[in-house]
């Protein structure tokens, strides 16, 4: 007779008694109150698992509601193995490659083999939607599995899974967890949905070079995101990922075999090269321009600050002296500060500036005036009076970063010909593996606990807190007015998530198990766990991989 165990679950406040080996899934038809949602994952002890998760001892479940970010999380590796089963089904042998999210959806490529070289397939994309379509009709399990790696490997490798066997290889674990649909096995790093049939809502549309596989929209989720036209974001990214190609290191697993082959220090070289290049190309269009102010934008922690002092070393070898400001400077009194939904103060408002001041100095400085640039304190939560006079000279550029450099009610007084407008940010070009991405907001996030800890004190749980506030923000005030700038400058380093874990690590691991945070904790652990870690030396002074860890031969 199997054991009894207490399951408290967290929606109901409800004590349930279970046989050891219940699963999630079969908890639902035993609570006493409805939930009122269709749930397709749950938090157990505060990490999110499978309704096909079975229980063995006492734990506290929360099953999680469909809209939010975890279930969201979820449905996206479902679909991304439906995707997988059609492609199967539809072109066998076919490699899908889903390269990174983008415009409300997810970049995926299809490629198949010629000789040694692979060339890209043009799918009839109505064709795998029928299949795809079809596969939810049938409402398959999608199947939880636990084996010895070197009964798993012989599997994906048959499959042509050559990327994930390459990750398996690297890490050695005795064991790997991987999934099943309708006999076809794949692995991913979180959980799936239960079931083929709760995907109801995605759809495909072509894109330059491949197609996206759009989700539910995450304001309206009984239709599925409709695709935004972003040629300079994708631009951005189409140009790292062929660097990686050309590098070799396109994933996780190769980037952990170029770390153990001691290949780390000329990956370390030609990567800053590119950042080098990148920025220098930017200079020298705005010395073409004669651009007299130049603003720098970006979300959280993509390096804005770094990417602004580099610019600016950039035009001085072109004759031109950079002075540089910061809009923080012009933030608001914090009492005048608006408030986002959850009752703090929202820093990321365009309203949290003062946007009157900002515009008179920008055109008193362009007409050749002199201004007292404002000073703003942190500490004391207002302007504070200091005597900063500036004027702007011939051959003198003026170079602002802030979050709100690309939107056109920043300065709607100056004269654009006189602005030239750069969006920063870590478009995260490697992946765990064809069918895995890193997304970029987790690379930011990773960046933000490892400085936040070190130059402002802040704890991982603080941090993480913030985190949905701040996304809130940037999808307000930042992502809409990506297509505005005059440059995108991509500042993620393929190398970064290796150095940044050991940093990054004893932070998540001290997130206590009982806060809501260390769900989010957990998971970037879990995916940190695929990752060889590498010292940061011969990473250079001027890297903005410093901006974060330390070191940086510029000052902050």
């Amino acid at each position: 007779m199997s054991q009894l165990l207490e399951i408290t679950i967290v929606n109901t406040g409800e004590r349930l008694q279970v046989e050891g080996g219940t699963t999630l899934a079969e908890l639902l038809p035993r609570l006493a109150s409805p939930l009122g949602f269709a749930p397709i994952c749950a938090l157990v002890n505060n990490r999110t698992e499978s309704l096909a998760y079975p229980l063995f001892m006492p734990k506290m479940v929360e099953f999680l509601r469909p809209e939010g970010r975890s279930s969201r999380r979820v449905l996206a590796r479902s679909l991304c193995m439906l995707l997988y089963k059609a492609v199967s089904a539809v072109y066998p042998g076919a490699r899908l490659v889903i390269e990174h999210s983008l415009s409300h959806g997810y970049i995926c490529r299809l490629t198949a083999s010629e000789g040694e070289n692979e060339a890209d397939l043009h799918p009839d994309l109505e064709k795998l939607l029928e299949e795809m379509r079809r596969l939810v009709a049938m409402d398959l399990p999608f199947e939880r599995h636990e084996k010895p790696t070197s009964e798993v490997i012989p599997q994906l490798r048959s499959q042509g899974l050559h990327s994930t066997v390459c990750l398996l290889e690297t890490l050695r674990q005795l064991y790997t967890v991987y999934y099943t649909l309708d006999g076809l096995a794949d692995v991913y790093h979180g959980p799936l949905a239960p079931s083929t049939g709760a995907l109801q809502v995605f759809d495909l549309k072509p894109v330059r070079g491949g197609f996206l596989l759009l989700p539910p929209d995450s304001e309206h989720p009984e239709h599925a995101a409709v695709p935004e036209d972003q040629p300079k974001m994708q631009a951005a990214f189409d140009r790292h990922l062929q660097f990686n190609r050309i590098v070799g290191v396109s994933d996780v697993g190769e980037l952990n075999k170029a770390i153990d082959a001691g290949h780390a220090p000329m990956l370390i070289n030609l990567c800053e090269a590119l950042h080098s290049k990148q920025l220098a190309q930017i200079a020298d269009e705005i010395s073409k321009r004669e651009a007299r102010i130049v603003l720098i934008a970006g979300p959280s922690s993509s390096g804005k600050t770094t990417t602004g002092k580099r610019i600016g070393v950039e035009l001085l070898t072109n004759l031109l002296k950079p002075k540089m400001i910061s809009l923080d400077d012009y933030f608001v009194d914090r009492e005048l500060t608006p408030r986002d939904a959850s009752g703090d103060y929202d820093y990321e408002s365009l309203y949290a500036l003062d946007l009157p001041k900002l515009s008179a100095d920008l055109t008193t400085l362009l007409a050749g005036g002199e201004v007292n640039l404002p000073t703003y304190s942190f500490e004391l939560g207002r302007r504070v009076e200091r005597d900063r006079p500036m004027r702007l000279l011939p051959r003198e550029v003026l170079v602002i970063e802030g979050i709100h450099g690309l939107n056109p009610a920043l300065v709607p007084g100056v004269d654009p010909a006189k602005i030239f407008k750069v969006y920063v940010s870590a478009l995260t070009t490697l992946s765990i593996d064809d069918h895995n991405w890193i997304p970029t907001s987790d690379n930011r996030l990773l960046r933000r606990i490892v400085r936040d800890h070190k130059y402002r004190k802040t704890s991982a749980v603080e941090t993480i807190r913030r985190w949905d506030s701040v996304a809130r923000g940037e999808n307000r005030w930042i992502f809409p007015y990506q297509e505005n700038a005059d440059a995108t400058f991509n500042s993620s380093l393929l190398f970064e998530l290796a150095v940044m874990k050991p940093y990054a690590e004893p932070l998540l691991r001290s997130v206590p198990h009982d806060l809501p945070q260390y769900a989010e904790a957990s998971r970037l652990l879990r995916f940190l766990e695929c990752i060889r870690p590498l010292r940061e030396e011969g990473i250079p002074g001027t890297s903005l991989l410093r901006e974060f860890l330390g070191g940086s031969s510029f000052n902050y």
